[in-house]
């Protein structure tokens, strides 16, 4: 029997397709699993039966190839069509695409068939690395091969069956291991009481007195943290809130329409600064996604860019945030408003780990930069020039 692989333009239209059934019906569950506990279990059954959860695999192994990189593109798309339907899912299947990304770059060959197969049967892995001060999750610490700690902040906790964590290993240096859990077990979210983003359900997963073997290794010590793939990879998760801000101006514009405001002449400048803040983000992700793709790109240079989009992804949510508030006033604010679920939730989802520091270590590229701003971030590959020096640039002003 002769199989005709998908090119693909027609792999991007069937997962992109797939992205918006399961956004859809995600939208519709969101406001009820918006409490305590509120996960979206059939929202991941869903992303596993429309085959979202295998799909970063390449397609020899049962995938879509999703995390190719001429497939970024595609990937942007999806994790912001998530996003917009559920933040919340959106985190947890941005943590999935992440989680599947370290599998196929590091795993050995025994590992990832393994994997593959939990990755198949519609398990759900997401990537736990943020521990507190003290107390963190270490790995044979006492020679027993066992796992003592915690991790804090994990998404999904009580529901992912295959975390992929860091852990500390005898030597010092930090080992990724995928873990076997057991649905609803060694979870703790008593501490998960969040102004949005509560269907995340992400809480404390105490791993102490749990055995590994060699087959939950990822890679080598400290492959977690190797560059730029590590601070690269953040755009997807900017992705995912390029979708929430979307959905907020999305519901920003519906209000007006419906409320016969729109032509007020405040309402609509609000809206159309509104329009270009979406665009500014949807601009730095894509340009993001497409040189963290390019494995000719040069590493420090796609770290800043990435680093840069974070802080105008987060700086484009808060502004149409605020137009939103402004336009719609104190009925945004009430539960029974569209927008109060979607303002709490990309309010809270904003609020990623060191933005300060992302935004000084770009600064500090661009410090170090000697070209000028028009090459800053392209290069003759892109614009088919080559690169030129300041004093190139400067017109010739002698007599």
């Amino acid at each position: 029997m002769n199989f005709i692989v998908p090119d693909r333009i027609e792999t991007g239209s069937r997962i992109r397709a797939a992205a918006r059934s399961v956004a859809r019906l995600a939208a519709e569950r969101a406001d009820a699993l918006d409490r305590t506990g509120g996960f979206p279990e059939h929202d991941i059954v869903h992303c596993h039966e429309a085959g979202l959860l295998a799909a970063p695999l390449p397609m020899a192994l049962g995938g879509s190839g999703l995390d190719a990189p001429a497939l970024a593109p595609v990937l942007l798309d999806v994790l912001a069509e998530v996003g917009r339907g559920s933040l919340a899912l959106g985190r947890l299947y941005e943590g999935h695409v992440n989680a599947l990304s370290l599998i196929l770059r590091y795993a050995s060959g025994p590992v990832l068939e393994r994997l593959v197969a939990d990755i198949r049967a519609g398990h759900l892995f997401g990537v736990w690395n943020t521990q507190p001060q003290s107390g963190g999750l270490d790995l044979d610490p006492d020679g027993t091969g066992r796992l003592a700690g915690v991790k804090s902040f994990a998404s999904g906790a009580g529901s992912v069956t295959r975390p992929l964590v860091t852990a500390r290993r005898p030597d010092g240096r930090q080992q990724m291991l995928v873990v076997t859990l057991e649905p609803g077990t060694r979870a703790d979210l008593s501490s998960w009481c969040a102004h949005g983003m509560r269907a995340s359900t992400s809480g404390v997963l105490d791993f102490t007195g749990l055995s590994v073997d060699a087959q939950a290794a990822v890679g080598e010590a400290d492959d977690y943290f190797r560059e730029p793939h590590f601070s690269a990879g953040a755009w997807r998760f900017t992705a995912v809130q390029l979708g929430g801000i979307e959905a907020v101006f999305d519901s920003l514009r519906t209000h007006l329409v419906a409320t016969g405001r729109g032509g007020d002449p405040h309402q609509a400048a609000r809206l159309g600064e509104a329009a270009i803040a979406v665009e500014t983000a949807r601009l730095f992700v894509g340009r993001a996604a497409a040189m963290a793709a390019d494995p000719d790109a040069e590493p420090a240079r796609v770290i800043a860019y990435v680093n840069l989009t974070r802080l105008a992804v987060e700086r484009a949510g808060l502004d149409v945030l605020e137009r939103a508030q402004r336009s719609v006033g104190l009925a945004g604010f009430l539960q029974t408003h569209p927008l109060e679920r979607l303002m709490r939730d990309l309010a809270t989802y904003l609020r990623q780990p060191g933005p300060d520091r992302a935004l000084t270590h770009a600064a500090a590229h661009v410090l170090a930069d000697d070209r000028p701003a028009d090459a800053l971030w392209r290069d003759h590959r892109d614009e088919g020039t080559l690169d030129r020096s300041p004093v190139d640039r400067q017109p010739d002003c002698a007599a």
